[in-house]
């Protein structure tokens, strides 16, 4: 036989086998041919999904009309929303993202449209409807007896609380310190904690204080500049400049925080009492306000464009523009009202700086409860510390 015959004859003997293979017994088939068992694991949740986990409706009264230092709360709200202008509640799905979380939300004006109650008072007096609402240190601290809340997250770092003034009436001023030392007469709302405080401490002389204040623009322009007033740095700048046309020229401040008074405002809180049954919610819904508070920061203009429309449907006295809310919205970043503390984390709290507000009211002789200290009206516990600018 010659090699090609053997060869031809060796070729075949191979395809005669491969045919019997493939045409042998299918029920025990080859080990390496077996199939992988399916699997029936189900996906995992979502780290945003709410449902379940929270209130059916997370509804939150803040503590003013509808304004873009609110902006984190209305960046959470849907497109799908409405406004009931006479409720003054705007509500929507809950989302983050763009993604939605599976539960509602209700942003509640407060101010006027609860009567100008206190919000913690608001809240204990309406349980079953509002579960989340506004608390600025010192509320916390007086509220502490009688309405307890813990503040969970902290949308704004500083306070948006100033001291302004006419720089042309008084161009040597820099700060609240040199409005005492030149015995300017300051106009601010009765009942703030700040006055008292600065008083105390020597940052601004009792005679100078003029618990008048309104909010209206009237008087610091009738007077030509020659007081001074309380005022909001994301707010009156823009307004004096732009909108008071009366007046239309800039106006000099200092911010309270920067002479001294470090008070959280309008931070994110709970009644004292619930955290247990809201335990589960606030592990997931706390990251979402943090990086909601990012998110209207970078990108203010649809927040802001429901602010806005908010505002209009309310139809109060209180106005609000598409351009004040811009103004506001950037101011914010610019001279830090938000951003992170002196970590990489937005919206967690120093505890020493709580704890100093706290000792700054007590030494001013305040209704401090005895004993009081940071940890009773302030928590870290839900804060994600991978979340910051």
């Amino acid at each position: 036989m010659t090699g090609s015959t053997k060869r031809s004859l060796l070729a075949l003997l191979i395809f005669i086998g491969l045919i019997a293979a493939a045409c042998g017994d299918s029920s025990e088939p080859a080990a390496t041919t077996a199939a992988a068992p399916a699997t029936t694991e189900a996906p995992a949740e979502s780290m945003y999904n709410l449902a379940g986990h929270c209130p059916d409706v997370v509804s939150i009264q803040t503590d003013w009309f509808p304004e873009a230092e609110h902006g984190a709360m209305y960046e959470m709200v849907g497109d799908d929303y409405t406004i009931d202008g006479e409720a003054q509640i705007t509500s929507g799905s809950l989302v983050i993202g763009g993604e939605d979380t599976g539960v509602d939300i209700e942003v509640r004006a407060g101010g006027p449209a609860i009567g100008f109650a206190p919000v913690r008072s608001y809240m204990y007096a309406n349980p079953g409807d509002i579960d989340f609402g506004y608390g600025t240190t010192d509320a916390l601290v007086l509220g502490y007896e009688d309405a307890p809340m813990l503040a969970v997250a902290a949308p704004l770092e500083k306070n948006p609380q100033i001291i302004m003034w006419d720089p042309e009436t008084y161009p040597d001023v820099e700060t609240i310190a040199d409005l005492r030392d030149a015995d300017v007469l300051v106009q601010v709302f009765a009942g703030g904690s700040f006055s008292e405080i600065f008083v105390s401490d020597g940052t601004m002389n009792a005679s100078q204080i003029d618990p008048s204040y309104d909010g209206s623009p009237a008087r610091f322009i009738a007077e030509g500049g020659a007081i001074a007033q309380q005022a909001f740095a994301s707010a009156e700048p823009y307004q004096y400049l732009n909108v008071f046309e009366e007046w239309g020229k800039e106006v000099k401040y200092q911010l309270i925080h920067d002479a001294g008074l470090e008070m959280y405002s309008q931070a994110f809180a709970i009644r004292t009492g619930d955290k247990a049954a809201l335990d589960g919610c606030l592990q997931r819904l706390v990251p979402i306000v943090q990086q909601a508070t990012i998110d209207y920061a970078l990108n203010p203009d649809r927040a802001n464009a429901i602010i806005v429309d908010a505002v209009a449907t309310i139809d109060s006295f209180w106005v609000y523009s598409s351009e004040l809310a811009a103004f506001s919205a950037a101011e914010q970043l610019r001279i830090g009202l938000v951003g992170n503390g002196p970590d990489s984390i937005v919206g967690n709290f120093e505890m020493a700086r709580v704890q100093g507000v706290i000792d700054q009211m007590d030494a001013a002789g305040m209704d401090v409860p005895a004993g009081l200290v940071a940890a009773d009206i302030v928590t870290n516990e839900y804060i994600d510390d991978s979340i910051g600018f």
